[in-house]
């Protein structure tokens, strides 16, 4: 009997076991068995050779009678035609092309009889048109009309394939494996799947590979869906239990310390949302057990100033609160408008010192030692950085709190090297993001953060309007473009230009992965910040005050450009996407995106809210030479669509996939799910939820489960398991 773990190397022949793992990485049986079908392909009934129709999807029974190789019209090489009679003088004719031909050409020799199935078409013109069948699958068989009924009824799993490995391969391996398994540990306890009328785990395998209809697969998929959901809630649901023991410094802040000060002094009112997001961060603060929240929210809806009072409330607790910014123009600005907010309260030795300092990669190094120094001594109780917080010789004297911003920069690895720099217990975490990214999104409905949201815009921001700029079906759009630009400046207004690279190919900033999905081989290179400054400069912005802004700036340029841009001393600035967040000049009235198709949703959305920040109506045009109808122009479309981050947070995952929810994959890489889809699937992975937390209540250990607790450390494995720890 084969076993769930046992090596396919020594289930089936090697032939056939090598290409499997070396493809698709499938080593064991339960890795083949869990290789679920892409689709099925439906054979539909018999049909007679005289009774065909052209598009019509048909499974024919014949005999070949002749093969004949010909050549490539067009090109170098042959195609092989198969012959095919059915006894009543009627004829089709199979084509094959390449590899598959050779193939095709040793099984189907003159006299074999067979079923062929495939989507029927005619060639050649009048009397002289035959019916043909491209590439078309086919199963030789000795064995009575009864048989060739049945196959034709059966759906037909088509399978995710590789080089070397096609769908039919896959096919016959899982049919061998099915044949020969032996009983399996089902992890679904069997209350659960009596009460939920859940077939067992292995008739679930058998009608999801082997289906006699279509209710085999919708009662296959039903169970197997419900597999991903159940095991991944447990496994979170038991993180969560692990998180709720581990210990922290309650930060609970005093009645009259710096945060009270602050409060009096803020020249605007909080909104509701703040008042509430700040007293369920408050609330957490100041248990004996870490923070793990996630607060997003609408660009411009006041994260920061939610996650400045929790900095103040720890450190009116004696602590120190860190900020991770993911580049060093967010950094700088983030300590300006800190500092700005807090005034004199922020000049240090107030309430037990509140110094804000700021610790970038490129500082100078006295300027680096004093931070340091702040930073060790706990003179500083706001810390702001980059990257550079990350490394070794950053100690703190009692780090409480870390802030991340915008998390997605950043990977677990480097978000755990800051956290292990509280000591002995762990620090509170906050990450916040304006528009939450695929992997965010998953992990938040799967209930692995507890999440706080903020809806409301402040007072005084302005509607932002978004076009889309098709240079491609309508040149003359863009000369307009410029035009509008021209315009916001004469009213005293600025604008920035957004490219997606500096000026050679080695110097492209950010992450552009959910920029294009069409081939792009015969595209011209990314338009560059070092190329469109100058061309505008001297062309259609010609006059205006045109400066460049990108990461390889030495940062004193960096922050002298910023500044001035700040102050109104720049009329269009040309930027990377190093101005994608945080950075606010509320002047600044129009935003112009090139090559947007190269650009993700969410940094789409990201880069318009540097407009309309001040009262000013905001204006952001993106600029795409891809035509209506793709893929990149229907994303777009969807940006100028709408302003709702959460919306176009479900147009990047449907697009990018939620990546694995239980590894270091942001989006769009392999998975763990196999069949469960975030938005797809939410009601299935809530009832999961329940299931499992009243599961784990019950027994937090799996002491009596097993087969659940087999499954969970089949599933984590020990990197994922590691992973969770740094989560």
């Amino acid at each position: 009997m084969t076993r769930f773990d046992e090596p396919l190397i020594k289930a089936l022949d090697p032939k056939t076991a090598k290409p499997l793992e070396s493809s698709l990485n499938l080593s064991t049986v339960g890795d083949l068995l869990r290789h679920y079908p892409r689709r099925y392909a439906e054979r539909g009934e018999l049909t007679a050779l005289d009774a065909l129709e052209v598009d019509e999807h048909v499974t024919v029974v014949g005999e070949v009678s002749r093969l004949m190789r010909k050549p490539m019209r067009n090109r170098a090489g042959t195609w092989l035609e198969v012959e095919v009679v059915d006894g009543r003088r009627n004829t089709i004719y199979l084509s094959f092309f390449g590899k598959v031909s050779h193939v095709v050409e040793g099984r189907l020799k003159p006299g074999t009889r067979a079923m062929f199935s495939g989507k029927v078409g005619r060639f050649g013109r009048g009397e002289r048109a035959k019916w043909q069948l491209n590439h078309p699958e086919f199963e030789p068989f000795e064995e009575t009309d009864s048989s060739a009924a049945e196959f034709a009824a059966a759906p037909v799993p088509i399978y995710p394939a590789a080089g070397g490995v096609t769908s039919w391969v896959i096919r016959r391996a899982i049919g061998v494996v099915l044949d020969t398994l032996g009983p399996l540990p089902d992890p679904l306890p069997a209350e659960l799947r009596s009460r939920r009328r859940l077939p067992g785990l292995a008739d679930a395998l058998e009608a999801v590979h082997r289906p006699r209809d279509q209710g085999d697969i919708a009662r296959a998929r039903t169970r197997l869906k419900f597999d991903e959901a159940f095991v991944l809630q447990a496994v979170l649901a038991r993180r969560r239990q692990a998180a709720a023991a581990w210990p922290a410094t309650p930060r609970p802040g005093l009645p009259d310390g710096l945060l009270a000060d602050f409060d009096a002094r803020l020249p605007f009112q909080l909104t509701d949302g703040q008042v509430a997001v700040g007293a369920e961060v408050a609330a957490e603060l100041a248990k004996d057990h870490p923070m793990h929240r996630l607060l997003q929210g609408e660009v411009g809806a006041g994260k920061t100033v939610v996650a400045l009072r929790a900095m103040l409330q720890v450190v009116d607790s004696g602590g120190q609160a860190a900020l991770l910014a993911p580049t060093e123009v967010l950094a700088q600005q983030h300590h300006r408008s800190i500092t700005r907010m807090l005034g004199d309260l922020g000049t240090g030795g107030v309430f037990g010192g509140t110094a804000v300092t700021l610790l970038t990669g490129s500082m100078g190094a006295a300027g680096r030692r004093v931070a340091l120094l702040d930073a060790a001594s706990g003179a500083a109780g706001i810390v702001v950085g980059t990257h550079a917080l990350l490394q070794e010789h950053v100690q703190f004297a009692d780090l409480g709190l870390v802030v991340v911003d915008e998390q997605h920069r950043f990977g677990v690895e480097q978000r755990d090297a800051l956290r292990e720099k509280a000591g002995d217990g762990r620090p509170h975490v906050l990450v916040m993001t304006a528009t939450p990214i695929p992997r965010t999104v998953a992990m938040t409905v799967f209930g692995d953060l507890e999440v706080s949201t903020l809806t409301q815009l402040p007072a005084g921001r302005a509607p932002i309007t978004t076009h889309v700029v098709p240079v491609s079906d309508k040149p003359h759009f863009l000369d307009r473009t410029w035009e509008r630009i021209r315009e916001e400046v004469g009213l005293g207004r600025q604008a920035y230009i957004v490219c997606p690279r500096i000026g050679d190919l080695e110097g492209d900033e950010g992450d552009l992965g959910g920029g294009a999905q069409e081939p792009d081989e015969e595209r011209r290179p990314p338009l560059a910040v070092l190329e469109v400054a100058p061309m505008l400069a001297g062309g259609p912005l010609s006059g205006l005050r045109v400066e460049v802004l990108h990461g390889r700036l030495p940062p004193e340029e960096k922050d002298a450009v910023m500044r001035a841009f700040t102050r109104g001393e720049v009329d269009v600035l040309v930027a990377t996407t190093v101005i994608e967040v945080g950075v606010d000049v509320p002047n600044a009235s129009v935003m112009v995106i090139m090559d947007a198709d190269r650009f993700g949703v969410s940094q789409l959305h990201q880069l318009r809210g540097r407009v309309g920040r001040g009262g000013l109506p905001g204006l952001c045009l993106l600029v795409t030479d891809f035509p209506v109808g793709t893929p990149a122009r229907d994303r777009l479309d969807a940006v100028a669509g709408t302003l709702d981050g959460f919306e176009l947070s479900r147009v990047d995952l449907e697009q990018r996939r939620e990546g694995d929810v239980l590894g270091a994959a942001q989006s769009g890489r392999k998975s763990s799910l196999k069949m469960l889809r975030l938005l797809r699937d939410e009601d299935v992975i809530s009832d999961a939820r329940a299931e499992a937390a009243g599961l784990l209540s019950g027994d937090p250990e799996l002491s009596g489960h097993p087969e659940l607790r087999a499954e969970i450390d089949r599933l984590l494995g020990d990197d994922r398991a590691d992973y969770l720890e740094k989560a």
